[in-house]
């Protein structure tokens, strides 16, 4: 009689529990207002999908001025003012108006730390809780998701959303599944895993059951913008619904540095590296490769200088900054490399200008905005050889090589060497080059194929 009891109580009580989530959903329906809502959670990490945030904002304040811009953010400092202030200062980027704010709690359901083991599964059905919340707390017409948090969609359409998305990459790839396979150890897939036949057996099934999962919910979107060549090909792959996925190449700020002047300083040559520390930016690599370059450098040639330019999100980041400083004492190139730590744009674009080259190391980097603000300054970029660098920016302009492919630290040397040896006029002639081949990914482009993009999703959707 006991045991009946209690399961009767416990079926009651979760009929009660969806019962109320039901009328909760119900509810938030029927109040759904007629803006944009921009799921991102961490507006003040610094990177590229920052950029993209306020570009979109400006975007669709633009093209439907009638519609209210609303950012989720857990960043519990952030106003509409010091959000539409921080879109200039750091990005360049002037919104008509500043957007609305609405303040998530539950951030830290997504925060890397808090799964350390099964980090992606994790951190999806986290973002899933974090959305909840957001959508309680306010339910847009539009749901716009410019982070990557695909499981949130099947939720968002619950609610009576449009759901639209900028993805930067795929939150799992044929890629990270093949290399699982071929048994090779990376920042995200540990060495000893790697080295285990039985644990590299079952993240595969894990990776293969996820991928399923990101599929199953990434195809609920009404609209997929995807920012290269090889994040298209993945997601067409695994969401399987490529009639709405639309490649919209991210915005560079090609037109202001490209005022910059081409001739640079060499004395001593300046290589710059823009990126967030994080593990997959692969900073390491490019310090040991600067080191190598500087142990071969013929001594009648200029000493180069490495210039680590990037923003910390976390602890974690910092941390890693940190070990890269420790690091280049321990190389004894402390002398020869400097570190910007969350710089202001306008200090941002003056570095720029006086770089020779610049430097980038991410295996399978989604796009590159980094290397093509490089180009677009006139600094020569040195690009791993692999995704959006080599499928889409570093290509041949009128016959003219715009930049080095690499991928090794030997090779990451080599294309140092090569630059730093490099006749002034030569140098001149491929970073015209490369200025004219980084014309193609301006603001301006990123706005008009944003806004053809999005364009029968809110016609639709207003009739």
């Amino acid at each position: 009689m006991a045991i009946c009891f209690f399961i009767s109580a416990f079926l009651t009580f979760l009929s009660a529990v969806f019962l109320r989530l039901f009328i909760s959903v119900i509810d938030s329906r029927r109040s759904r207002k007629r803006a944009v809502g921009f799921f991102h959670p961490y507006t003040n990490d610094g990177g590229g999908g920052e950029r993209v945030l306020w570009c979109a904002v400006k975007a669709i304040q633009e093209e439907t001025p009638d519609l209210d811009c609303f950012v989720f953010t857990g960043d519990h400092d952030s106003s509409s003012d010091s959000l539409a202030r921080r879109a200039v200062d750091r990005f360049g980027v002037h919104l008509l108006f500043p957007p609305k704010v609405v303040h998530l709690n539950k951030r830290k359901w997504i925060e890397e730390t808090t799964y350390p083991r099964f980090t992606m599964v994790g951190q999806s059905l986290g973002s899933v809780y974090l959305a909840w919340e957001a959508l309680r707390k306010f339910t847009p017409f539009y749901f716009f998701d410019t982070s990557g948090y695909a499981f949130t969609y099947p939720l968002a359409r619950l609610f009576g959303c449009k759901v639209i998305c900028y993805t930067h990459y795929p939150t799992i790839s044929l890629d990270m599944i093949s290399r699982v396979h071929q048994r090779n150890s990376m920042y995200n897939n540990n060495a000893s895993i790697a080295k285990s036949n039985l644990l590299s057996s079952c993240k595969i099934i894990y990776y293969k059951v996820f991928s399923w999962m990101y599929g199953a919910v990434g195809s609920c979107t009404h609209l997929a913008m995807v920012n290269s060549s090889w994040t298209k090909s993945h997601i067409e792959a695994i969401w399987k619904v490529p009639d709405r996925i639309r490649r919209v190449y991210p915005p560079c700020d090609t037109s202001g540095l490209q005022a910059l002047s081409l001739k640079r300083s060499s004395d001593p040559p300046k290589i710059i590296s823009v990126a967030q520390f994080r593990p997959e930016k692969a900073h390491m690599l490019q310090l040991e490769a600067f080191s190598l370059a500087l142990e071969k450098l013929d001594p009648h040639l200029p000493r180069p200088k490495l210039q680590f330019v990037g923003s910390c999100r976390n602890q974690s980041d910092e941390e890693r900054l940190q070990k890269l400083k420790d690091r280049s004492v321990e190389l004894k190139v402390d002398g020869d490399v400097e570190f910007y730590k969350n710089v202001m744009y306008r200090d941002l674009v003056t570095l720029l200008g006086n770089a020779v080259a610049g430097i980038h190391s991410m295996v399978d980097e989604h796009f590159g905005i980094s290397v093509v603000e490089y180009m677009a300054a006139g600094a020569i970029p040195i690009a791993h050889n692999s995704a959006g660098p080599k499928m889409d920016i570093v290509l041949q302009e009128n016959g003219q090589r715009t930049g080095l492919l690499a991928q090794t630290v030997e090779e990451y040397a080599n294309a140092i060497l090569e630059i730093v040896k490099m006749s002034e006029t030569d140098r001149l002639k491929m970073a015209e080059a490369t200025r004219k081949r980084a014309a193609k990914f301006s603001e301006q482009r990123f706005f008009d194929d944003f806004k053809t993009a999005i364009r029968h999703i809110f016609t639709s959707s207003s009739k």
